[in-house]
């Protein structure tokens, strides 16, 4: 019911133009509007995938399953309906500092086309594709920089402690 609510504000948004429409194949297709702008497809199941793919999931967590860095994607928290351009906007505000934990994280900035930002955005807006996330959808090598970042974490309160400690002994 969510996504079909966020597909009739992104066609109103738009102009009237529905943002995806399935080809022969069943696949969705991008939409071409009047004004010659394409709203790549809004597809939550692909959105899925890549939250935990490109590396969302280090920071930001769904369902409790992922970062703490960043705020939580929660469909439950996501303003309804919600432009999908307001979404992008909200990222861009917060650029700076996603870039800054991306390398600190990542080790890298991760890079999204529109077809895989609109995924992504239609994920963190429909509650019942999130009920389907879990940690089964972390690719190893993912969570193996979610390992370490808690690790990291970990060591540096550690470290301030022994400091804290070596100079009460002084």
């Amino acid at each position: 019911m969510k996504r079909s609510l966020i597909l009739l504000t992104a066609a109103a948004t738009f102009g009237g133009a529905l943002p995806a429409t399935a080809d022969t194949d069943g696949q969705a297709a991008s939409s071409l509007m009047t004004s010659g702008l394409i709203l790549p497809p809004l597809d939550a199941a692909q959105g899925r995938i890549l939250f935990a793919e490109k590396g969302c999931v280090v920071c930001h967590s769904i369902n409790g399953v992922g970062g703490v860095d960043a705020p939580m994607l929660d469909a439950d928290f996501m303003d309804l309906p919600m432009n999908p351009f307001e979404f992008a906007a909200r990222m861009w505000a917060g650029a700076e500092s996603m870039v800054e934990l991306q390398r600190d994280e990542l080790g890298d900035v991760i890079y999204l086309n529109g077809e895989e930002l609109a995924a992504i955005i239609a994920f963190v807006h429909d509650p019942e594709e999130q009920l389907k996330f879990s940690e089964a959808d972390i690719p190893e090598e993912v969570e193996a920089m979610m390992v370490h970042a808690e690790e990291e974490g970990e060591d540096d309160g550690h470290a301030e402690d022994e400091e804290e400690g070596d100079d009460d002994h002084d």
